[in-house]
């Protein structure tokens, strides 16, 4: 569609960019996801459309579920995962095995949804996705050489199940900024608010 000019978007999971059917093994529930996790052929059709730009950006999917609704047979357990916290290094974690630079992962996480929002942002327009002069200063601050393991406890948000747990990641999040106030700050010692 996209090839025959016709104004279409989408945009891709962080879980099926980098889970397969393969992963639920023995029905894990922390992979009960909506959309469900497909084939590595549909996964690598993501990633590649995802690197040529047939898909316009990479999303969290950040749906988290309590313990009590997770903790269930795989067919009872509700669907979603805890993603926001692990976009960033995930998405990088994306560029590196398919052999892409840092401006391409921060690029589908940025500018690739503001180009679809496009004139829907209003006065927003001009600084979404991008850092300007007197734009909103919403800005996530971050370590590029600082990897980390993820550790579902020590996540901030509520619903702790995620599938990445015990995955390591190439880059820390250090502070997240929302119209210019600081919203999250990692400590040397951990994550604290600000």
């Amino acid at each position: 569609a996209k090839a025959e000019g016709l104004p279409v978007t989408c945009d891709v999971s962080v879980h099926n960019l980098h889970l397969t059917d393969v992963d639920i093994g023995f029905y894990d529930s922390r992979l009960r996801l909506q959309p469900p996790v497909r084939q590595q052929r549909d996964r690598d059709a993501l990633r590649a459309g995802l690197a040529d730009g047939t898909i316009d950006a990479l999303v969290s999917d950040h749906n988290p579920v309590d313990s009590d609704a997770k903790t269930l047979p795989f067919a009872e357990a509700e669907p979603g995962a805890t993603a926001v916290e692990l976009l960033l290094g995930l998405a990088c974690t994306w560029a590196q095995q398919d052999g892409l630079g840092l401006m391409q992962a921060l690029g589908v996480l940025t500018s690739g949804p503001q180009s679809v929002l496009g004139a829907s942002l209003g006065t927003l327009q001009a600084s979404v996705g991008r850092i300007a002069v007197g734009g909103v200063a919403d800005l996530c601050v971050f370590d590029p050489n600082a990897s980390w393991t993820v550790q579902p406890d020590a996540l901030r948000s509520q619903g702790k199940h995620t599938p990445f747990g015990g995955h390591e990641l190439p880059v820390r999040v250090r502070a997240t900024l929302v119209g210019g106030q600081v919203a999250h700050q990692l400590a040397d010692h951990g994550a604290v608010a600000a």
